[in-house]
């Protein structure tokens, strides 16, 4: 961003009967187009810098991407090539960026100078794995594997996620759980060992697992048949006593028993013959309207793996970074061949271009490797223990660590993926709101952890006792955390547990 001074035209000003010219100046700042694009490379995810850099690789002449395998060379195929490729570019004549990692030891030191690994962590939906880069010269993938447009199931619930709660817990465990939806709309994975990999409470997993089940498409995240059907039903208000009692019977539905299926539902033959055609409408594969790309499983930006000695070790998926090289001896030798001064011009700004995005590049990585390696430093607790551990953080948090504004860590943070130890995770899900304790209580607490509090208050009352609003706030106080009632309801609501009286009532129903 640079300060200019300006010069205002000569504006004719009135005094009187007679008009004066005056000359003023002033201070504005610009920004340069070169920051512009700077800004936009840092906020762009993997899939849009790849594009970017190949759209400058087409565009600029100077621009080279790096060929692995000519590094590789032994210096008598090197000494070959030289002979017969006499006049081309070799490895000495370019710019290129670097490579990226760094560890946590104690959470403070870095060491952004160590080599990075060669192989990367890959992630099939909950599963972690370690495979080699991709080989762009050995794909053998057919027709029917790319890409066809279509709605992704995975992004179409995932907007609905981000619609639904401003918590970033439930949004972490909300988008754990979509990532084990499989194509027929299914989540087939046990609740309690999601609330395991990620260190959460079990009630916490099925709260967000009853969150998911009231998006769209009625019926999805379902874990078995009779619940999916049943999602649809109460979607459409027909999930009465005797229709429940048919999807827990469905055996004999499948078999065509309907004059036993009659008797378990306790209803008459029109009315069976009538529950078994709506059921025959409703949809068992609520996912299959949708596309199952490969764009569904996220490739991660940034890797986090826990070391023997218990520090942090933080690395760059250098396949999500370009790696771009300058040719300057070809710049050299074309504009000693070039006389005209407008072709020279173009020439000039095409390899300062090209410059500009070696360092370009080069910056973003640093500053995501910075960015990520204080945010896994503020929730070392969620790493190591869980969920329930989310720390109270903020953008200005990172960015009075980092020096970084908050603008620049919000861009870094949108649309950029870690995969540590738990799972995958978009970066801005660690972002969570603070709740100060009461004076002298210690370190404030994170609004989620509040949220954990409320459930875990209202699981262990009574029918004998309900707890109101104003109790939970009193119950809070005891733990030294001082919340408004007004709070209180808000996230009771936020975990979508109902009023005190309507608890009541419905535990009076249940018995």
């Amino acid at each position: 961003m640079l300060s200019t001074h300006s010069f205002k035209p000569i504006i004719p000003m009135r005094t009187g009967p007679s008009l004066q010219l005056r000359q003023g100046q002033s201070q504005s700042l610009v920004m340069t187009q070169q920051l512009q694009q700077s800004i936009k490379l840092l906020q762009c995810n993997a899939l849009e810098l790849k594009q970017f850099v190949e759209q400058e690789l087409e565009t600029n002449p100077f621009l080279n991407q790096d060929e692995p395998e000519a590094i590789e060379a032994t210096p008598e195929e090197q000494d070959t090539a030289e002979g017969e490729n006499e006049g081309e570019p070799r490895e000495a004549d370019f710019e290129s960026d670097e490579h990226f990692t760094g560890e946590m030891e104690g959470n403070e030191s870095w060491d952004e100078s160590a080599a990075i690994e060669t192989d990367y962590l890959r992630h099939d939906q909950s599963i972690s794995t370690r495979t080699s880069g991709y080989d762009s010269d050995d794909d053998t993938r057919g027709i029917e594997d790319n890409a066809s447009p279509g709605i992704n199931l995975r992004d179409h619930l995932l907007q609905q996620l981000h619609l639904g709660t401003d918590d970033p817990a439930r949004r972490i465990i909300g988008a754990y759980l979509i990532d084990t939806v499989d194509e027929a709309g299914y989540i087939k994975e046990e609740l309690a060992a999601v609330a395991d990999a990620l260190g959460a409470e079990l009630a916490d997993v099925e709260a967000a697992l009853t969150m998911l089940q009231g998006f769209d498409p009625a019926g999805i995240c379902a874990r078995n048949l009779g619940e999916c059907l049943a999602l649809q039903l109460r979607d459409k208000n027909r999930l009465d006593p005797a229709m429940q009692r048919l999807l827990d019977n469905l055996n004999l539905f499948a078999d065509g028993k309907f004059d036993e299926l009659q008797k378990r539902c306790g209803v008459d033959k029109d009315d069976i013959r009538q529950m078994v055609a709506e059921i025959r409408e409703l949809n068992p594969k609520p996912g299959n309207n949708f596309t199952h790309e490969v764009s569904q499983a996220v490739e991660p930006d940034i890797f986090v793996r826990r070391l023997s000695d218990g520090n942090w070790h933080i690395e760059l998926n250098m396949a999500n970074f370009p790696k771009v090289m300058v040719n300057k001896r070809y710049y050299k030798k074309v504009t000693q061949e070039t006389r005209n001064k407008k072709d020279k011009d173009y020439l000039s700004e095409q390899f300062g271009s090209a410059n500009w995005l070696v360092r370009a590049l080069e910056q973003r990585a640093q500053t995501m490797l910075k960015v990520a390696g204080e945010l896994v430093k503020q929730q070392d607790a969620f790493f190591r223990l869980g969920v329930r551990y989310l720390k109270p953080m903020t953008l200005k948090t990172i960015a009075a660590e980092t020096g970084y504004h908050e603008s620049t860590i919000s861009r870094v943070t949108n649309g950029k993926f870690l995969i540590c130890p738990r799972g995958t995770f978009e970066l801005k899900y660690f972002f969570t709101s603070a709740l100060a304790r009461a004076e002298g209580g210690g370190e404030d607490v994170s609004s989620q952890s509040v949220k954990h509090y409320i459930g875990e208050f209202i699981a262990q009352e009574t029918e004998a006792h309900i707890l109101s609003d104003d109790e939970i706030v009193d119950k809070l106080r005891e733990r030294n955390i001082t919340v408004a009632r007004r709070t209180v309801a808000k996230y009771r609501e936020a975990l979508g547990i109902p009023s005190s009286p309507k608890r009541k009532r419905l535990k009076l129903q249940a018995l």
